[in-house]
């Protein structure tokens, strides 16, 4: 990869004090390196902020803020009365990015939507495998089942072809991973023999074209000046200085060195609050934060053996100390704020006493098992080592001997996802739309495992539920559906589900016009620096 004109993180103060009136230069200090630049290759939201959000679009959109969804490059869309075929109306005009090391000869057409899905679906395109192609949500989600056909209209007319209905589809385009690409830099990247350059040097039509990264230090990219959107975006240059530790964020915060940090320490916000030039939003998150057991190895692979360890964890106190007052025990593997939320199920009681008890009914003793630990900090888990460290000391008190093992982000990631994975894994999920299928479809269904099913579980009729409910055409029908998966679920524990947190976003008193998405997504294009 050739990288152009590097900032260094040492640079950074200076780049923002010496940066001229009429140019708009933010830092925002990003909590770790994306794992790639291709957003359907991935499910992490370090990854979406600096690739979908900030360099691609997609056919409809997110409203900044909020779960609603709003025309995007597509500027109407029609749905056929049998509800299986999704008509796009792509806006006149869009304009791809051009860069240092690619020119478009053309604007956007539904060439480029069909190219764009179609890497994913059919196996014989040139892309299916780049870079790995896993497409984690593609799959998880089923759309390989799901989609029967893509075919062009015209040039400004795509037709989605289902074979079924689907109530999430319109929600699911708006994610990161339908976002759209430029074939004719697909082209130009295929005739060159480098298709993997299109998770290394992304294009897309969203409103900031990449310039460069200097890995696990800084990506750098600045205004679309042909962005769709009129006036937007706002600020000129956008600059990710990657900065793990969440105290060395709050110092470049306060310091000025970033105007923008997420994740910050729960123990240090009431000092943010409080901080002259600084400001805190706050809001509660969409999320869950949780730790799956490789249901496919034993002993994992007896619930009876899963909800003992359950019960073994004092969630209490992992909310008490980890949390320190931003979180609340998770029972279901969504959150109360999302429908279809069912109040009714009872969370496993903490009992060492009885977890013990069923352990040794099971036949298990003297188990040995390994707890990973996420080396980032994610709003559903802002300490992982602590949090780990925490579920350790509690199995001992039951008999269980516990491992804690790291790796780096974009491994421990992948590492994850290996049906012959040891142990337990702690991850979490902030929604990507708003729908309990993203949950419970993305993260707990048979095609997710190997995948962003972490649990590796596969469970008929759990799975029965959840793709039924796919397919009702309201809401109240629907919301049945996961009121009973989630029944299910508590039985049969996939998951230690552990918190649901509050989130928490520093700024300097400058930024302006920064909402907080409650997908847990990082958008800078309505905002601007005011001096």
């Amino acid at each position: 990869m050739t990288l152009h004109t590097f900032l260094t993180t040492s640079a950074l103060a200076l780049t923002m004090a010496t940066a001229a009136a009429a140019q708009q230069t933010l830092v925002y200090c990003s909590e770790g390196s994306p794992e790639g630049f291709d957003p359907a290759l991935y499910t992490s939201g370090t990854t979406f902020d600096a690739a979908g959000q900030a360099v691609y679009a997609r056919l409809v959109e997110f409203k900044t803020g909020t779960t609603e969804v709003i025309p995007g490059l597509a500027e109407s869309y029609d749905i056929s009365e049998d509800g299986k075929t999704y008509t796009f109306h792509l806006r006149p005009g869009i304009k791809f990015q051009t860069t240092d090391f690619f020119t478009p000869t053309r604007d956007l057409t539904a060439d480029d939507v069909i190219f764009s899905f179609m890497r994913q679906l059919d196996p014989e395109n040139p892309f299916h495998d780049a870079s790995g192609g896993t497409f984690e949500y593609f799959n998880a989600m089923s759309m390989p089942d799901l989609i029967e056909s893509i075919e062009k209209v015209d040039d400004l007319t795509v037709a989605f072809k289902l074979t079924r209905p689907e109530a999430p589809f319109i929600a699911n385009m708006a994610m990161d991973f339908a976002s759209i690409m430029s074939k004719e830099y697909a082209d130009q990247l295929l005739d060159a023999g480098t298709p993997d350059m299109l998770n290394q040097q992304p294009l897309g039509a969203g409103p900031f074209a990449f310039v460069a990264y200097q890995k696990d230090a800084v990506i750098r990219y600045r205004k679309h000046e042909g962005f769709y959107r009129e006036g937007l975006p706002k600020l000129d240059n956008l600059i990710f200085a990657i900065t793990p530790d969440a105290s060395v964020r709050y110092q470049k915060l306060k310091a000025g060195e970033c105007h923008v940090m997420p994740f910050p320490n729960p123990a240090d916000v009431a000092a943010m609050k409080s901080e002259d030039g600084i400001t805190v939003q706050e809001q509660e998150g969409l999320n869950v934060g949780y730790m799956a057991y490789n249901t496919q190895q034993p002993p994992f692979d007896n619930p009876k053996v899963r909800r003992a360890l359950n019960m073994a964890m004092d969630k209490q106190a992992i909310i008490d100390v980890v949390f320190q007052g931003s979180g609340e025990i998770a029972k279901n593997p969504i959150p109360p704020t999302m429908w279809s939320y069912n109040d009714a199920v009872e969370d496993d009681a903490y009992d060492p006493e009885a977890a013990k008890a069923m352990l040794e009914a099971e036949g298990v003793t003297d188990l040995s098992m390994k707890v990973w630990a996420m080396p980032v900090q994610r709003p559903y888990n802002p300490n992982a080592r602590r949090m780990a460290e925490l579920i350790q000391a509690d199995f001992e008190k039951v008999g269980v001997k516990a491992e804690i093992v790291s790796y780096e982000w974009g491994e421990y990631l992948d590492r994850s996802k290996d049906v012959d994975r040891d142990g337990a894994v702690l991850l979490g999920w902030t929604g990507d739309n708003g729908d309990p299928d993203n949950f419970l479809a993305t993260l707990l269904s048979c095609d997710g495992v190997g995948g962003a099913n972490r649990s590796q579980w596969c469970y008929q009729p759990f799975e029965d539920l959840i793709q039924k409910a796919k397919t009702l055409p309201t809401q109240a029908d629907r919301a049945k559906l996961y009121e009973e998966a989630q029944v299910i679920f508590k039985e049969q524990a996939p998951w230690a589900t552990i918190a649901h947190s509050k989130v928490f976003m520093p700024m300097r008193d400058e930024v302006q016009g920064y909402k907080v998405h409650p997908l847990g997504l990082h958008i800078f294009t309505e905002v601007s620096l005011e001096n």
